[in-house]
């Protein structure tokens, strides 16, 4: 498992790091100023691998462009990144990001849970155009849960899965287990409810022997 520190403030890059983070994330779409300037910093400060994500308001982001708008903002930063975050929405961009050198991890992320035999469906459909499926869903129940850690566990790798929200937050610490392969975590600011610490996992990583 990876540990990757999702950044709401870019210069916790170096931070980031010094705390156990594996990657470091770039949400793009929350900052202000010269996004070249602080990739490029965040990149230098860290010396991690970068996943670049512009998430879009219906995934729960702070983009609201069109798909051109979104690799026209994203294109001056391709040089600081490893990884890009894609949502189907913009998989038409792939093509370049490839022509790039940059790997994709296609995400999906959805307020309700998904039925088990959809997740293999999803993580088919994403995988034809990203090499690391990413899917983000919100149990409502024990049984969610136990679903979501069998399709991680029965999953193509790599795959990466998640849960929104605090009520089924210790699936964030089961999910790795299972095979998830980023497990998404802050610095001080959240950039979704139910996130640990960098410091918290890495502890965590620590006691598991994982």
């Amino acid at each position: 498992m990876k540990i990757v520190a999702a950044l709401t403030d870019p210069t916790h890059a170096a931070k980031a790091r010094k705390q156990g983070a594996d990657v470091i994330e770039l949400r793009v779409d929350l900052y202000d100023g010269d996004l070249k300037k602080i990739a490029k910093k965040a990149k230098e400060s860290s010396g991690l691998p970068v996943i670049l994500t512009l998430r879009s308001a219906q995934e729960g982001g702070q983009f609201f462009g069109t798909p051109e708008e979104w690799m026209a903002k994203l294109a001056p930063l391709l040089p600081y990144a490893d990884y890009v975050d894609v949502e189907r929405q913009f998989a038409n961009n792939v093509p370049a990001l490839r022509d790039a050198g940059k790997k994709v991890i296609a995400s999906h992320h959805s307020g309700q849970m998904v039925p088990l035999y959809i997740l293999f469906v999803m993580e088919r459909e994403l995988r034809v155009y990203g090499d690391i499926p990413k899917i983000v869903v919100t149990p409502q129940g024990d049984e969610d849960v136990i679903e979501l850690l069998s399709f991680t566990q029965a999953a193509n790798k790599p795959i990466c899965t998640g849960v929104m929200g605090d009520r089924f937050r210790h699936a964030r610490a089961m999910l790795p287990l299972f095979g998830s392969e980023f497990v998404y975590c802050h610095t001080g600011v959240p950039t979704a409810a139910g996130q640990y610490s960098v410091e918290e996992f890495a502890a965590l990583r620590k006691i598991l022997g994982v």
